[in-house]
């Protein structure tokens, strides 16, 4: 390959990569989440959604916050909320690398992170001590 080819290319890949999201590039729209509780096998209903049953592990669009219900039989339902956050590392490289990455992650929500990356829940018994007086 002659010097002019190769460096015809290594200026392909860089502009190809400043046109792109940095965060879009090394980590996807997407987040892992891991799902469990105590007792095992609680519904897990994720902003009203049936998903399964605990453990779970997931993968959700990490531009959006979650509500994560979790419900067993003879048991309270637990909810916990998922917030997300962005990245403030990935916001300024693409900052440093122009308007095109900031437009790109920021319309695809790459930059984001969970504020969690577990969830466990822990659900109370509804069987009530004789003792205790119900309301």
């Amino acid at each position: 390959m002659s010097k002019e080819t190769k460096l015809v290319m290594s200026i392909l890949v860089l502009g190809a990569f400043l046109a792109s999201g940095c965060a879009l590039v090394f980590k996807g729209e997407y987040r892992d989440l891991s799902i469990q509780s105590e007792p095992r096998g609680a519904e897990v209903h994720i902003n009203g959604t049936y998903f399964g049953r605990t453990p779970l592990k997931l993968e959700l669009r990490a531009n959006q916050s979650y509500m994560i219900e979790f419900r067993k039989d003879g048991y309270d339902p637990e909810v916990r909320l998922i917030k997300n956050e962005i990245g403030a590392g990935w916001l300024v490289l693409d900052v440093i690398c122009g308007v095109v990455p900031v437009l790109v992650d920021g319309l695809s929500g790459s930059w984001y992170n969970f504020d969690q990356k577990h969830v466990n829940a822990v659900l109370q018994s509804q069987q009530r001590h004789p003792t205790e007086r119900l309301n």
